[in-house]
C-alpha cells in the first residue's frame, strides 16, 4: 500500500519533477521504473487438459503470491492452479506475504474447454522497497488446434468484476484504477496504452485554463470597470476565490452576483459560478486621467475532478476620456441601478420614483426613533396644541430633514465629487452599522434618545428670539433627525448622488433627494395631522414593539456589513441575535397561563434553536445560514480519519530536499507534494494518510 501510495505521488508530479533539471540522481533513480509488461512478462501454453502460465519476472521486482485471479471468459471450467513454492517476504503493508520473483509458472487444469480458449488472467506486483502497480489484467487467447497463443492487456480494471477485493481498496484509495488511466507523458506507457481506441467513461480531456475561463475586462461606465468570464460547460469559478486590486484608482466595495451551493467533500459548502457567464461590476474612484491597472486572481474546477492552481490577469485599461461607455445592467448594485435610471427617466417619473422609495424607507425601523423625539415636541407644547400647529410643527420638521438630503445633493454636483467609491468604504460601513447598533439600544430601553440638553438649550434660546418661535427650533431638529435616519436611505441617496457627481445636474439630483425626504416623513406628518393623537400610548405592548424593532436594526446592522466580513463571522453574528432574542422571548422561562406568552415562547424557543444550529455549523465550518448542519453529512468520515494525522516536514526547493535526502542516507523515504488548491492532495490527506495500516507502515519511513 505504501509503495502504491508513492507511485500515485510520482504520477501527480511528474511534471514538476521533470521541469527540475539539477533534480538529485536520488529522484531521478524513483522515476526509472518499467512499465508492468516490461517488469513481468507472460507468455501461455497449453495441453489437451492444462493451461501453462509463464511469467519471466525482471531483477528488483517480484508478484504477489495470493493476488493471481484467473477467470475462463468462453465455455470451460477451470480447475485448482497449481503453484510453484513461494518465498516469505516482510511486506510493509501486508506483512509476511508470499512472493514470487525471477520467473514462475503456474498450471491451470480446465475441463469442457472450447478449441479457442480465452483466459482472463489477473495479478499484482511491484518493484521491490520502491512502489507497487495497480492490479494488471491480461487476456491470454490460446487456440488448441494450432498450438498459437496471445496475451493481450485487457480493459481498465473494474472495480465491481474483481473476484478478490483484497487487490486494492479502490473506493477508499487515491491510486489510478489501471495503467490506461496515467498521465500520457508517463515514460513507460506504451504507444497503444497512449492513445486508447475506445476511451473509457473514466477518461476526460481537460481544457487549458484560459479556455476554460476566457476573461475579459472593458469600462462599463467612466466609474466603473466590467470584469467578466465565459465558463466553459462542465467548468465552475469559486466565489471567495475572486480577488480584485487596482492601481490607479481607489477601487469601491465589490458586490458579487448570486452564486449557486456545491458540497464539496473536502471544504464544505463552497458558493460557485457555473457557465455560461460570470458578470462583475467594480467601482472605482478616478483619481487621475490615467491608464489602471486591474489584477484579478480566481481560481476553478471541472467538475470531472480537476482543479486548476490560482489564476492571475493582469489588464492595462485606457481610461476613457470625454465619452461615456454604454451602461451595463446586468449585476448592478441598488445605488448602480439608481444611477442609471436617473439618466434615461424623465422628471417626473424620477420625482415620483424617490417619493415612493421615502415611502417604503418610513416603514424601516430606523424611522421609528424620530417618533418619540417629534412627539416630544408636540406634546411639549402642552394642552393649548391644536391640530392646526402639530401639523405645521410636523411639517417644518419633515421639510428641513427633506432640504437636508437636497443640500447633500447640491454640494456633490457642485464640488464634483463622487462619492460611490466613498460611500462603500469599509469604514463608512462600518459607522452606519454603528449607528444602526446605537439606535437599537435605545429602542431596548437602555437609554431615551434625544438631542443633547446643551444643544436644545441652545435652539430654545435661538427660537424665542425670532418671530417664527418654535418652528425654527423644530427646524433644527429635523436637520439633527436626518444624520440620524442617514444610513436608512444610504442606497437611494448614493444612487442620486453618483448621477449627480456624473453629471453636475444639481436640479434633478436635489430635487429627487427632497421628494424622498418628504416621503420619509409622511408617517411624522400623520402624527402631527392627528395633534398627538395617534401616539401609541406607553403600555406594556408598546415596550414589545420597540424591542422588537431594536432587533431588526440589529440585523440591519448586520447585514450592513456582512459584504467586508468574513462569511462565518456573518453568520455568528446571526446566531448570537437569534439567541439572546430567544431568551428575552422567555424561551427559557416557564410556561404563563396566557395565550400570549405560550405564542412568544413557542417563538423564541424555535429562534433559539435555530440560533444553536448556526453556532454549531459554523463552528464546523459551515458557511450555511440555510443548511448549518449539512457539512456533517460530508464531513463525518473525514473528522473521524482526521483524529490522527502523519505529519511531514516541510521542505523548499531541490536544495533543500537534497540536504534532508543527505541526511537519511540508507534509509527509506516518502515526498508528499502539496499545495491548498490540489484535490488530490486533499484526497491523499483525508482518504489515505488517515488511514490506521498506512499509519502503521509509515513507522519505517522518514
Amino acid at each position: 500500500m505504501i509503495q502504491l501510495i508513492f507511485l500515485t505521488l510520482l504520477v501527480w508530479n511528474y511534471n514538476l519533477l521533470a521541469e527540475t533539471s539539477n533534480f538529485s540522481q536520488t529522484g531521478n533513480n524513483l522515476l526509472n521504473i518499467l512499465s508492468p509488461e516490461a517488469a513481468f512478462i507472460l507468455s501461455a501454453d497449453a495441453e489437451e487438459k492444462s493451461i501453462s502460465l509463464h511469467w519471466e519476472i525482471s531483477e528488483g521486482y517480484y508478484l504477489y503470491g495470493d493476488k493471481f485471479d484467473f477467470t475462463l471468459k468462453n465455455t470451460g471450467t477451470l480447475g485448482e492452479a497449481k503453484f510453484p513454492p513461494a518465498k516469505i517476504e516482510n511486506d510493509v503493508k501486508y506483512g509476511k506475504t508470499k512472493i514470487y520473483d525471477q520467473q514462475i509458472t503456474i498450471e491451470l487444469p480446465f475441463t469442457n474447454a472450447t478449441d479457442i480458449i480465452e483466459l482472463e488472467v489477473g495479478y499484482q506486483g511491484c518493484a521491490k522497497d520502491r512502489l507497487c502497480y495497480p492490479p494488471i489484467i491480461k487476456l491470454v487467447t490460446i487456440n488448441l488446434n494450432n498450438g498459437k497463443t496471445s496475451v493481450e492487456t485487457h480493459k481498465p480494471v473494474d472495480k465491481k468484476s474483481i473476484s478478490n477485493q483484497t487487490l486494492l481498496n479502490l473506493e477508499n484509495s487515491a491510486l489510478v484504477d489501471s495503467p490506461q488511466e496515467l498521465p500520457k507523458d508517463f515514460g513507460w506507457l506504451t504507444e497503444t496504452e497512449q492513445e486508447p481506441t475506445e476511451p473509457t467513461s473514466t477518461e476526460q480531456e481537460f481544457l487549458e485554463v484560459e479556455e476554460a475561463f476566457i476573461f475579459e475586462a472593458e469600462f462599463a461606465n467612466p466609474d466603473q470597470i466590467l470584469a467578466s468570464w465565459k465558463i466553459a460547460d462542465g467548468y465552475y469559478l469559486y466565489r471567495d476565490k475572486l480577488k480584485f486590486t487596482l492601481t490607479g484608482a481607489v477601487l469601491g466595495i465589490v458586490e458579487l452576483p448570486p452564486s449557486k451551493l456545491k458540497s464539496d467533500k473536502f471544504f464544505g459548502d463552497m458558493e460557485i459560478y457555473q457557465q455560461p457567464l460570470l458578470k462583475v461590476i467594480l467601482p472605482f474612484n478616478q483619481m487621475e486621467d490615467a491608464d489602471l491597472i486591474l489584477t484579478v486572481k480566481y481560481q476553478g474546477c471541472a467538475f470531472g475532478g480537476l482543479c486548476y492552481p490560482p489564476t492571475t490577469k493582469v489588464m492595462n485599461l485606457t481610461y476613457p476620456t470625454g465619452t461615456k461607455s454604454k451602461n451595463t445592467a446586468t449585476n448592478l448594485s441598488e445605488q448602480d441601478r439608481l444611477a442609471n435610471m436617473l439618466s434615461s427617466a424623465s422628471f417626473l417619473y424620477t420625482i415620483m420614483i424617490f417619493f415612493g422609495l421615502g415611502v417604503l424607507l418610513s416603514l424601516t425601523p430606523c424611522v421609528f426613533p424620530m417618533i418619540p423625539i417629534l412627539s416630544g415636541i408636540i406634546i411639549g407644547q402642552g394642552k393649548e396644541i391644536t391640530t392646526y400647529k402639530a401639523f405645521l410643527m410636523s411639517l417644518v420638521y419633515v421639510v428641513a430633514m427633506a432640504f437636508t438630503y437636497a443640500i447633500v445633493g447640491a454640494l456633490t454636483a457642485i464640488l464634483g465629487a463622487n462619492l460611490a467609491a466613498a460611500f462603500q468604504n469599509i469604514w463608512v460601513l462600518f459607522s452606519f452599522a454603528l449607528v444602526f447598533i446605537l439606535l437599537s439600544l435605545s429602542m431596548f430601553g437602555f437609554y431615551e434618545l434625544k438631542v443633547p440638553n446643551f444643544i436644545q438649550t441652545k435652539v430654545t434660546n435661538i427660537s424665542n428670539k425670532q418671530q417664527g418661535g418654535t418652528l425654527i427650533g423644530v427646524a433644527i431638529m429635523g436637520v439633527l433627525s436626518a444624520l440620524i435616519v442617514g444610513p436608512c436611505v444610504a442606497a437611494p441617496l448614493v444612487g442620486a448622488l453618483i448621477y449627480i457627481s456624473q453629471t453636475g445636474d444639481w436640479i434633478l439630483g436635489g430635487t429627487a433627494l427632497f421628494v424622498m425626504g418628504i416621503g420619509i416623513g409622511i408617517r411624522l406628518l400623520l402624527i402631527g395631522l392627528s395633534a398627538g393623537h395617534f401616539l401609541p400610548k406607553a403600555e406594556q405592548w408598546m415596550d414589545a414593539v420597540k424591542a422588537v424593532f431594536g432587533v431588526m436594526l440589529l440585523g440591519v446592522a448586520i447585514w450592513m456589513i456582512e459584504r467586508v466580513i468574513p462569511v462565518q463571522i456573518t453568520i455568528l453574528l446571526w446566531a448570537s441575535l437569534l439567541i439572546i432574542s430567544a431568551i428575552y422571548m422567555g424561551a427559557l422561562d416557564k410556561v404563563g397561563k396566557t395565550g400570549w406568552h405560550k405564542l412568544w415562547k413557542g417563538i423564541g424557543f424555535i429562534l433559539l434553536i435555530y440560533g444553536v444550529l448556526l453556532a454549531i455549523g459554523v463552528a464546523a465550518g459551515s458557511k450555511s445560514l440555510l443548511q448549518p448542519l449539512q457539512i456533517f453529512q460530508t464531513s463525518t468520515t473525514i473528522q473521524q480519519q482526521d483524529k490522527q494525522v502523519i505529519k511531514f516536514k516541510n521542505i523548499k526547493g531541490i536544495s533543500g530536499l537534497e540536504h534532508e535526502l543527505a541526511a537519511v542516507v540508507g534509509k527509506p523515504v516518502i515526498l508528499d507534494f502539496y499545495a491548498d488548491w490540489c484535490i488530490s492532495c486533499k484526497e491523499m490527506e483525508h482518504f489515505t494518510f488517515s488511514d490506521a495500516e498506512v499509519q502503521k507502515g509509515f513507522a519505517n519511513f522518514v
